[in-house]
């Protein structure tokens, strides 16, 4: 099973430790990642509300780069799946499509519209399946109640996201914690903007968002958080310390990035999952789990 990596910016630069902790697991589950070290940022959505054509034409690009490989696209990224599958369901319309490749041309590439950007979340679903990763649990996260959060960009809108298609995809993350043998804890906003995309215009409306989803989960009886996108892992994790000051609570509520959650149940070592470079202390969770404080 393999595919063109796409990991993201921030797995390689802000929370540099999500990137070693995914190729670990996928070596495990036996997925073979082919790197595409010319790919660009996604525009992250950011872009796009200002050049929109810009963004589109930089992710058509990597499309090509994949389609050269003859392979289906992995992302780690819940920002970068949702960002790419919007730019791939404009990119359907012909003349826009004839419009970007030129653009393309410059390099030698032409998008054909035949890439399937995929989030690992999806693939561990729909192709790996849900009996293999089972198979591979050495150390179940049994007594770990854990809060799951999409965010927004892997969720809406639906249509891009194929929903219809794939009505599994709504609730995947919850079957991933069933799957590694820790119990759902959910909660009203695990759907909802984890506040990063503000957080250089307006700080302190996203430290609200970040206590107020980290709280809610937290006194629904969360003993940790497991989320698919990078990005709101860097502001749920960076940034509690400041939300818990601003909000005048304490939280410490831990956060996973989902392979780092799925590592720790294949009985890979908190160090290889990262979780030593984390702002939020995870030592709590990994007593729970019988693993040796640090």
């Amino acid at each position: 099973m393999k595919y063109a990596f796409f990991p993201g910016c921030v797995s390689r630069g802000g929370c540099p430790e999500l990137y070693p902790a995914t190729k670990l697991i996928c070596e495990r589950l036996g997925i073979e990642l082919q790197e595409m070290p010319a790919a660009s940022c996604t525009g992250a959505g950011v872009l796009q509300e200002k050049n929109q054509l810009l963004g589109d034409t930089l992710n058509a690009r990597t499309f090509a780069m994949a389609e050269a490989l003859d392979l289906p696209i992995l992302t780690i990224c819940s920002t970068c799946q949702g960002v790419m599958s919007q730019a791939n369901h404009r990119l359907k319309e012909p003349e826009y499509l004839a419009k970007v490749n030129g653009f393309l041309a410059e390099e030698g590439l032409e998008y054909k519209g035949k890439a399937n950007p995929k989030h690992l979340l999806w693939v561990l679903v729909e192709d790996v399946g849900l009996k293999k990763l089972l198979g591979l649990i050495t150390r179940p996260l049994a007594g770990v109640r854990m809060a799951p959060f999409y965010g927004c960009y892997i969720v809406r809108p639906t249509d891009a996201l194929e929903f219809e298609d794939h009505p599994d995809r709504q609730t995947a993350l919850e079957q991933i914690i069933e799957t590694i043998g820790a119990t759902v804890v959910d909660f009203e906003g695990k759907t909802r903007c984890c506040g990063f995309p503000i957080l250089t215009i307006n700080e302190r409306n996203s430290m609200a968002m970040v206590g107020k989803h980290t709280l809610e989960a937290k006194e629904l009886g969360a003993d940790a958080m497991i989320t698919p996108c990078p990005l709101c892992h860097l502001n749920l994790d960076s940034f509690q310390p400041k939300a818990a000051a601003q909000a005048g609570r304490p939280i410490g509520l831990p956060i996973l990035h989902m392979p780092q959650a799925i590592g720790l149940a294949m009985g890979l070592s908190p160090h290889d999952m990262g979780l030593r470079r984390h702002i939020v202390n995870t030592t709590p969770l990994e007593v729970a789990l019988g693993i040796p404080e640090r």
